[in-house]
């Protein structure tokens, strides 16, 4: 996988407004937010560009971690309980501009079904 500029944040290259980090999980604010909270969360490896480079055995653990994440900044940051929205996307044509693996986070206001 090349660099990223996700590469550069977790190296702090590029500044970012970090709402959680652990040893391997990275989560900040969106810098064109779509939702009153948007939060990408990523792993800290850069070894999966998108949810196809997901190898259940080896990245369970890492896979883990990043709900875990999600939860811990949705209560952390008050969406919990009213409801949130994780988001995956996996190549061009759902969105992906960024082919480093990370989940959105979007709460903060009444999501409409379907997503576009």
């Amino acid at each position: 996988m090349g660099e990223t500029i996700f590469s550069k944040i977790i190296r702090k290259e590029i500044p970012a407004q970090i709402v959680f980090e652990n040893d391997d999980i990275l989560a900040f604010r969106d810098i064109n937010p779509q939702a009153p909270v948007h939060i990408l969360i990523i792993p800290k490896t850069s070894e999966i560009e998108s949810t196809r480079d997901i190898d259940s055995k080896k990245h369970s653990q890492l896979l883990g971690s990043l709900f875990d994440a999600a939860n811990k900044i949705a209560k952390d940051l008050g969406v919990s309980e009213t409801g949130f929205r994780l988001i995956l996307n996996c190549g061009p044509d759902a969105g992906q501009e960024v082919y480093h693996l990370h989940m959105h986070l979007f709460g903060g206001r009444k999501m409409n079904w379907p997503p576009g």
